[in-house]
C-alpha cells in the first residue's frame, strides 16, 4: 500500500491533470490520423496504459488483484473515456474537456457527502463556487459556438457533445468516489485492474466500430503517448493522490486539465474562446491553484 502526504498528493493530482490535459488533443488527432472512433481510441488507451504499468509492476498477477471493487472502477473508466472522446468528436476538445471537468467536482461533491460522509470546508466550497462560475462562463451558448472550429469538418452538434461530456463526468466522479472509498488497495493494482476491466467492456463495441488503427508513424506515436503519459502515468498518480486527499479536493484540483486542454484546442485545432470563456478559464485556474496550495499547506 502506498502512503503519501497531503502535500505530495496535491502535487501528484496536479501532475496528473497536466498530463490529462494533453489526452484530448492526442485523441482528437487519432481520429484524423489513425482512423479510429471514440470507442477504438478508448480501448487502445486502456490496453496500452495497462501494458506500460505492467512493465513497471513486473510481479503483478491480475487474478490476485481483480476483486469486485475494481469491476465498477473499470466500468466507470470505460464510460468516462468513451463518452469523453465522443464529446470531443461532437463539440471539440475545449468544450468537451471543460464541461467534463467542470461537472465532475459537482457530482463528486454531492456523492462524497452522501457516499463517503465527507464535509466540505469553507475554502473548498469557495473554490467549488469559483470553478462552477468558470464552467458557466465557458459553456454559455456564445462560448459553445465560438469554441467549435469554423469551416469544413467542424463539430456539427455541440449540444450532443455536452451530453456526452456530462456522461463522462458521471463516470469520472464514480471512479473517484469508488477509489477513495476503497483506498486500502495498491493504487497501481487499482489502475491496472481498472484498465483491464474497461478494455473488456469496450472490446465488443470497438470491434463493431473499427479496432485496427492506421499503421502510420504518427498514429503509432500518438497511441504510445496516449497510453504512456495521460493514461499510465496520470492514473497511477491520480490513484495515489486519492489515498491522501478528499475525493472532492482531487476532483477540483483536476480541473486544471480543462484549462490546459482548452489552450491546446485553441493552439492546435483552431478552436476559439470568447472573452467570457477566457474569464472562465481564469476562474477555474484560480480555484485549482488556491485549493492545491491549501492541500499542500496541510501536508
Amino acid at each position: 500500500m502506498t502512503h503519501v502526504s497531503a502535500r505530495r498528493g496535491a502535487l501528484y493530482v496536479t501532475m496528473a491533470a497536466t498530463a490529462w490535459g494533453t489526452g484530448g488533443a492526442a485523441g482528437s488527432l487519432l481520429f484524423q490520423t489513425g482512423h479510429l472512433g471514440p470507442v477504438g481510441v478508448s480501448l487502445w488507451r486502456h490496453l496500452l496504459g495497462a501494458a506500460f504499468l505492467l512493465v513497471i509492476v513486473r510481479r503483478f498477477v491480475l487474478a490476485d488483484h481483480l476483486d469486485w471493487r475494481v469491476l465498477p472502477v473499470g466500468a466507470g473508466m470505460a464510460v468516462y473515456q468513451t463518452a469523453y472522446f465522443a464529446a470531443i468528436a461532437h463539440s471539440g476538445v475545449a468544450v468537451a474537456t471543460v464541461v467534463t471537468m467542470g461537472a465532475t467536482p459537482v457530482i463528486t461533491a454531492v456523492g462524497s457527502r452522501f457516499f463517503l460522509r465527507e464535509r466540505l470546508a469553507r475554502g473548498a466550497l469557495l473554490a467549488l463556487a469559483a470553478a462552477l462560475t468558470g464552467l458557466v462562463l465557458l459553456t454559455m451558448e456564445p462560448a459553445l459556438r465560438a469554441a467549435a472550429p469554423s469551416g469544413e469538418g467542424a463539430p456539427a452538434s455541440p449540444a450532443t457533445g455536452v451530453a456526452f461530456a456530462l456522461a463522462a463526468a458521471t463516470g469520472y466522479a464514480g471512479v473517484t468516489l469508488l477509489s477513495r472509498r476503497h483506498n486500502d488497495r495498491d493504487p497501481r493494482s487499482t489502475a491496472i485492474g481498472g484498465f483491464a476491466v474497461a478494455a473488456v467492456c469496450l472490446a465488443p463495441f470497438a470491434l463493431a466500430e473499427g479496432l485496427v488503427p492506421d499503421m502510420s508513424w504518427p498514429s503509432m506515436a500518438l497511441l504510445i503517448y496516449l497510453g504512456a503519459v495521460p493514461t499510465a502515468l496520470a492514473y497511477a498518480l491520480y490513484f495515489v493522490a486519492l489515498t491522501a486527499l478528499r475525493a472532492t479536493t482531487v476532483a477540483i484540483i483536476s480541473l486544471g486539465e480543462a484549462v490546459g486542454a482548452a489552450l491546446l484546442g485553441v493552439a492546435l485545432f483552431g478552436e476559439r474562446l470568447t472573452p467570457l470563456a477566457w474569464t472562465g478559464c481564469a476562474l477555474l485556474l484560480a480555484a485549482v491553484t488556491v485549493l492545491a496550495l491549501r492541500a499542500r499547506s496541510t501536508g
